[in-house]
């Protein structure tokens, strides 16, 4: 797994952070506000939850005034969509290999 793959499986690890981008995701662009309101924790807390979730390049953020706006970028998940596929494609693989070796075992 590359560092990218890494950086989003561990963004998208904690449940706080799955949140807002399901937020961002579903009801478009956010501030900082409407998303700590939604999130029931402190403002703080989001900001900084935000900042791992633009790192993987999950969110962009556009300054308007001194409210800065989050919208979700949903086309960086396109690493963790490939590996699930290949994890899927892999998976399937072995399990007709055994399959195969169940129906001989029973002839």
């Amino acid at each position: 797994m590359n560092t990218h793959q890494d950086a989003l499986f561990r963004s998208l690890a904690d449940p706080t952070r799955r949140a807002i981008f399901e937020q961002l995701c579903r009801q478009g662009e956010q501030t900082v506000g409407t998303l700590t309101s939604a999130a029931g924790v402190a403002q703080p807390t989001v900001s900084k939850h935000l900042a791992v979730l633009k790192q993987a390049g999950l969110v962009q953020d556009r300054h308007a005034g001194r409210q800065t706006h989050y919208s979700a970028q949903v086309q960086a998940l396109s690493p963790l969509m490939d590996w699930t596929r290949e994890m899927t494609g892999f998976w399937e693989a072995r399990l007709d290999a055994l399959e195969n070796l169940l129906e001989r075992i029973d002839q």
